[in-house]
């Protein structure tokens, strides 16, 4: 796995870092196109599921409720699982161009930190222990032990004169989480009612989840939203390298840690309320990079809308297809990403951060 890139030369990074007016009124408009697609998206997710709604029925069950209506019954109660859809798809988005900005590694994704693993560790653990089965019971644990993993991983990536390089955070996240994957495993294999449980949790998923789960995990969500939004001149200047960042007045070590401070507060809260969603994080900064170019202060908000919309519009397929079931989230947005990072490896340079 490569970290490493070319330098840009700085003229021409800086005049990439400040697009023209007309460039920036165009990213504008396109970001506020996303975002009513995402109101549409959202309307099409209430209204869709094992009785259908239309559109029109949909936006009067928002607006003007009728206590006798089956349908608006029905449109309430897929708001819960709209709302974190969006949350969620935002929150794993923007953490992935956090990622990926932070460690110039087009192959990052919230998982090298050790997140996902740390998270799975600590609810497989609370399922064995203590007996908890349900979402909302899950989020402390798995919160817990996103963070922990985090601090672990960045506290070995910083050990040493050079500090937390991005070669040092992909090694030590791989190691760390190849420790709690083999401690996941050993506890799995051998109890079979923990297994039942974890796998249901492990598929990732927003259905079956109300606002008592989504609610805890809602400020530190907000909080990582707005230290993610506010990181894109930091990114910018760690893409030129760290002795180019340097030169330019950049604390090259806190600015990782307030960026993986930041992941660990999107990634953690976003996997302890739906389980670990993959290709989320990964394919969508691509796409937004694709749209916006290298500026980091573009690539952010739009990695979040599309983080969005990929998680909803995933959860919307999954109860098309399956109906009258249907199937998680986590199924379908490999399934969905899998298939555009594909187009996206041949048609793009990835490396080119």
């Amino acid at each position: 796995m490569s970290t490493a890139t070319p330098h840009r030369p700085v003229g021409e990074s800086l005049a990439l870092a400040r697009p023209a007016g007309r460039r920036a009124a165009g990213l504008s408009l396109g970001l506020a196109a996303g975002l009513g697609l995402l109101v549409v998206l959202a309307l099409v997710s209430v209204g869709v599921g094992a009785r259908h709604v239309p559109v029109a029925d949909a936006w009067a069950a928002l607006t003007d409720y009728d206590p006798t209506s089956f349908d608006h019954d029905a449109v309430r109660a897929r708001v819960p699982r709209t709302v974190l859809g969006l949350a969620v798809g935002a929150a794993l988005g923007l953490a992935g161009a956090l990622m990926q900005g932070m460690t110039r590694n087009p192959l990052a994704d919230p998982g090298l930190l050790g997140v996902n693993a740390g998270a799975s560790a600590a609810v497989v653990v609370a399922i064995m222990l203590l007996g908890i089965s349900s979402p909302a019971g899950y989020v402390w644990f798995a919160f817990a032990g996103a963070a922990a993993a985090a601090v672990i991983v960045y506290g070995v990536a910083a050990a040493g004169r050079e500090g937390a390089t991005p070669i040092k955070l992909a090694l030590a996240g791989a190691c760390v989480s190849a420790a709690l994957t083999s401690l996941i495993t050993a506890i799995l294999v051998t109890g079979t009612e923990v297994l039942d449980t974890f796998r249901f949790w492990q598929v990732g998923s927003v259905g079956g989840r109300g606002f008592e789960t989504f609610l805890p995990i809602l400020p530190f969500l907000a909080v990582g939203a707005l230290v993610a939004l506010a990181s894109g001149r930091a990114l910018n200047a760690l893409s030129l390298g760290d002795d180019v960042a340097r030169g330019l007045g950049q604390d090259v070590r806190r600015s990782r840690l307030v960026v993986g401070c930041a992941v660990v507060l999107l990634c953690g809260g976003a996997t302890a309320a739906a389980g670990p969603i993959a290709f989320v994080g990964l394919t969508v900064a691509h796409v937004a990079r694709a749209i916006t170019g290298p500026d980091n202060r573009w690539v952010l908000p739009y990695s979040a809308v599309l983080g969005a919309a990929l998680v909803v519009l995933s959860d919307v397929l999954g109860r098309l297809v399956a109906q009258p079931g249907q199937l998680q989230v986590g199924i379908v947005t490999a399934t969905v990403g899998a298939p555009v990072f594909i187009a996206l490896v041949r048609r793009r340079r990835l490396a080119e951060l």
